[in-house]
């Protein structure tokens, strides 16, 4: 297998999860350069990660062998930047969400039909329990899906997971949602455990998407990302069993059920010396879900992030899209439809866009 080599634009902290994926598994990954405008910067993350860095695109382009582009910087400068690497013919891996508005979003879609090459970086149906929920979702063992319950995941990250989970297209959906405020003790965040205890408000959104006989529900708490008390959870229904957090529950015929509890195998516990890593998710004795990356010792996310390098790699050389600027903008634009329900306490129906014409 060849090594993936790519570039970055940006340097902040999701940047640094392709830089851990590159140094626990060179012989697949490498970055080939990074582009960072603030000199400061620029110095310090090509001292920490041994990486080359540039202040202009051209300049990086130009330095680099890089089979695509990732961009990993704020909404607003990524639509500008995906226009200046489609002008320029250059593949590209965006990072979530594409563009911050409907209008932004509709711009950036005549690209693709102009003939730019654009993936989006949407990790969460790649990280392993999530990729082995929707693959039992789709073997048909549950019969046909109708409910997906999610609470794993904030906006369009959650409403992903609701469309694979359900196989949902481009449907309209009719959206009911509202916020709440609850009182909950601080935990961690991006920059590590607290320092002392304090009471903070935290925001709750639910939200019911129904598409037709086909019902999301989206239940997420800032919280939820870092904090020790408040887990994920999900249930996907269908009309010969379910998925509850990590039980499969289905019928084996009408009158036998059978029940089994997805189970995470790990080399390195228990006396094992292959390594330490993730080797899959077994429900009973069928394997769900195979790292791809072993033996690379990476979290489930840095795995999901990964498997989208590797995809790209992929349609970069002709092979199938994995997450297209379609379907971002589709789970985006949902998500904006889902806060302005929040916003105005009423029902709201969505309407196909741009991006959902074949």
């Amino acid at each position: 297998m060849s090594c993936i080599r790519f570039a970055i634009v940006g340097g902040g902290w999701r940047a640094e999860f392709y830089m851990r994926i590159a140094r626990a598994l060179p012989e697949r990954f490498a970055v080939e350069g990074v582009l960072l405008r603030d000199p400061e910067k620029a110095r310090a993350f090509a001292s920490h990660w041994d990486v080359p860095t540039f202040g202009k695109l051209d300049e990086l382009l130009a330095a680099t062998k890089a089979a695509f582009v990732v961009t990993s910087v704020p909404s607003r400068a990524n639509a500008i930047l995906l226009r200046e690497l489609a002008q320029r013919g250059v593949p590209v891996l965006s990072e979530t969400p594409p563009a911050p508005d409907v209008p932004e979003m509709t711009t950036l879609h005549a690209l693709t039909r102009q003939g730019a090459r654009i993936q989006v970086a949407e990790q969460y149906q790649f990280q392993p329990l999530h990729a082995a929920r929707i693959a039992l979702a789709r073997s048909g063992i549950l019969g046909r899906v109708t409910q997906a319950q999610v609470s794993v995941a904030h906006g369009y990250h959650g409403i992903s997971l609701i469309r694979k989970l359900l196989g949902v297209g481009f449907e309209a959906a009719t959206i009911t949602a509202r916020r709440f405020t609850s009182p909950i003790v601080a935990g961690p965040d991006r920059g590590g455990p607290p320092a002392a205890e304090e009471i903070v408000n935290a925001t709750q959104d639910i939200a019911w998407l129904e598409f037709g006989d086909r019902l999301g529900v989206f239940d997420f708490t800032g919280q939820q990302y870092f904090s020790w008390i408040r887990s994920p959870r999900m249930l996907v229904r269908g009309e010969r069993g379910e998925i509850n957090n990590d039980h499969l529950r289905y019928l084996k015929d009408f009158h036998t059920y059978v029940h089994v509890v997805l189970r995470r195998e790990n080399a390195g516990e228990d006396g094992n010396l292959e390594g330490y890593y993730l080797k899959g998710i077994l429900a009973g004795n069928e394997w769900v879900y195979v790292n791809p990356f072993v033996p690379g010792r990476l979290t489930d996310d840095e795995i999901a992030v990964a498997t989208c390098l590797e995809k790209m790699a992929a349609y970069v050389e002709g092979g199938p899209a994995f997450y297209s600027l379609a379907e971002a903008c589709q789970d985006h634009y949902l998500s904006l439809m889902l806060s302005k329900a929040i916003q105005t306490g009423e029902k709201v129906t969505t309407e196909a866009q741009a991006w959902a014409q074949r």
